[in-house]
């Protein structure tokens, strides 16, 4: 059976016992009803993986003790998905969870000219993708940018020459499909607001030289767009 599995920021090389925090003490000690002795597993988010024993089942703070360390390699290919959030929470929180489930190492949400949701509860977020991570029994949790202006991202994505700059819209302009992309170390890919991208967004886009690309054959929500990109993405 496996172990249950916890976050546990910040765990340093010299850590022998670790004191976990009130909300996980409180599962591990109230919920699962784990006694002293009994063993557990924590990740730092980092790609480390530590086996612990419980030292002090205090159901506020829990004492382990570190047995086993290991450390999981990471995607060889850095995939960062910057998406326009959409009015309805529940739909980018489930984009959130879906997206870390499958291997996305960096969320950026983007504020574009037609997003209707500026305002998000980081916080939140962040909880969202701590338990999808520890959900799919992974070791690296994404990064979770700020929200960045579409116009600073696009300005700052092209100082980078090791990056490929793709970008997914709705125009009926010449495309490559995505699965035909030649697959790179380093991808961020633009997926626009409900309503799409304005073509003034477009045209600056094409000008910080991204690359636009087609997910298919079908319109799709925003949501759906940044897990079809994921998906293809991270799975080449």
């Amino acid at each position: 059976m496996a172990l249950p599995f916890f976050y546990k920021k910040d765990i340093t090389a010299s850590d022998t016992i670790v004191v976990l925090d009130e909300d996980t003490s409180k599962h591990v000690v109230q919920v699962l009803r784990m006694e002293n002795g009994e063993k557990l597993k924590l990740t730092d988010g980092k790609g480390s993986i530590f086996v612990c024993g419980i030292t002090d089942n205090h159901r506020k703070k829990c004492s382990v003790s570190i047995i086993e360390k290991s450390h999981i390699a990471h995607h060889p290919s850095k995939i960062s998905i910057a998406i326009s959030p959409v009015k309805n929470n529940s739909r980018f929180e489930w984009f959130l969870e879906k997206a870390t489930e499958i291997g996305v190492r960096e969320i950026v949400p983007l504020i574009c000219e037609r997003t209707e949701k500026q305002q998000l509860k980081m916080e939140r977020l962040q909880g969202i993708l701590i338990s999808a991570m520890l959900q799919s029994q992974q070791a690296w949790l994404p990064e979770l940018r700020k929200a960045e202006k579409f116009n600073d991202y696009i300005s700052l994505a092209n100082t980078d020459s090791s990056l490929q700059k793709l970008i997914a819209h709705c125009e009926e302009d010449s495309k490559t499909t995505l699965l035909t992309i030649q697959p790179s170390d380093n991808t961020t890919i633009l997926i626009g607001p409900e309503g799409d991208f304005s073509t003034k967004e477009i045209t600056a886009a094409l000008q910080h030289n991204f690359i636009p690309v087609s997910l298919g054959k079908t319109r799709l929500r925003t949501e759906t767009a940044g897990i079809v990109a994921a998906a293809l993405l991270c799975n080449r």
